[in-house]
């Protein structure tokens, strides 16, 4: 039986997320939605925009949107049953950019019980101070030294080769993916996810890294969501409450409005954007794909694709700077990328 993932209604509505790549990529928990379906269904998951599959109406080829997030349990009776069943109530819908960083507790214990499951995870050094560690995942290759891993409140799950260096602080939920270096006395809070070969520093609470991204100095991030291939220069903090506790608001391109989102909501950056040193951002503000966001006043709540400064970026510097920036990773951009990001440009 395949899996269809329909995620052409809804990738314009998770501005910025979900305009390089297919909305079926968010990372929402510690693995993406597209991993989720794949965990149980390897090789037969198929995403609608991207036209793997010549026929979409097989018998055997099922269909749910992209934007209905199964739990665990549901994805277990699809595979037991072999059928399409209803939608359960331990299942999400994601409507809203901000739900990403909101739905980030329950996705991460989904997705621990998930890939934990009858595996055994490496030894915790002794060095570490460990509180529940019946909660704690290592996975192999992964150094964890002279921290403090608290896991009362939720799982913590390490990946494979990352790297949590001396004097940090974890409680849980957290996951902390593969690759990914956290530096020296970092404060991670949940529901945090650092997707793979991510590097974190500073203080970070309930936000989500999705991939290849940096926030490697001191600065808060929180209720946060920060897309693949960003980079948060030292110092750059954000705000995720109002000075009036009053709800947020954060701009809907396809809107064309503000709309309310909830009392707590912090930055929300795009894939390949990136700022300096010392960068304030208001609470609720929206980051576009592939900005360079610099100068001596903050930058307002909605930052438009493809900004420098306040300018427009050149397309073709625009694509050297990512093409920099992803060889400090050993990658480079391929053209099905670059074209995407055509298609954003023009």
């Amino acid at each position: 039986m395949n899996i269809l993932i329909d995620d052409i209604p809804f990738n314009k509505s998770l501005f910025p997320f979900g305009e390089v790549r297919s909305m079926a990529h968010i990372r929402l928990g510690i693995l993406t939605l597209f991993e989720k379906w794949q965990f149980y269904f390897p090789g037969k998951v198929f995403i609608a925009s991207e036209k793997l599959i010549h026929d979409f109406n097989e018998p055997e080829c099922i269909e749910y949107p992209a934007n209905f997030i199964p739990s665990n349990d549901f994805l277990k009776e699809i595979s037991r049953e072999n059928r399409k069943i209803a939608f359960a109530p331990d299942c999400k819908i994601l409507e809203h950019p901000w739900q990403i960083f909101e739905f980030n507790d329950w996705a991460i214990r989904q997705d621990f019980g998930m890939i934990t499951e009858g595996k055994i995870s490496s030894k915790i050094h002794a060095s570490n101070q460990a509180f529940s560690p019946e909660n704690i995942f290592i996975e192999n290759g992964a150094s964890v030294s002279c921290s403090v891993l608290n896991a009362e409140a939720g799982p913590i799950y390490i990946g494979e080769n990352a790297e949590i260096q001396e004097g940090c602080l974890l409680r849980g939920p957290i996951a902390i993916g593969d690759g990914s270096r956290v530096k020296m006395g970092t404060k991670i809070y949940g529901a945090t996810t650092i997707g793979p070969f991510c590097l974190a520093g500073g203080e970070i609470k309930n936000s989500i890294l999705m991939g290849f991204s940096n926030k490697g100095h001191d600065g808060y991030l929180g209720d946060s969501v920060i897309g693949q291939w960003c980079n948060l220069g030292a110092g750059t903090s954000n705000s995720n409450l109002k000075n009036n506790a009053s709800k947020v608001k954060i701009w809907s391109p396809k809107d064309n409005q503000f709309v309310i989102a909830r009392e707590k909501c912090g930055l929300l950056m795009g894939d390949y954007s990136r700022c300096a040193i010392n960068t304030s951002f208001n609470t609720g503000t929206v980051v576009g794909v592939c900005c360079s966001i610099f100068g001596n006043t903050p930058p307002g709540k909605f930052v438009d694709n493809f900004s420098w400064g306040r300018d427009k970026y050149v397309f073709e510097k625009a694509i050297a700077d990512i093409n920099n920036w992803m060889k400090l990773k050993n990658r480079e951009i391929t053209s099905l990328e670059i074209q995407s990001l055509k298609n954003i440009y023009q």
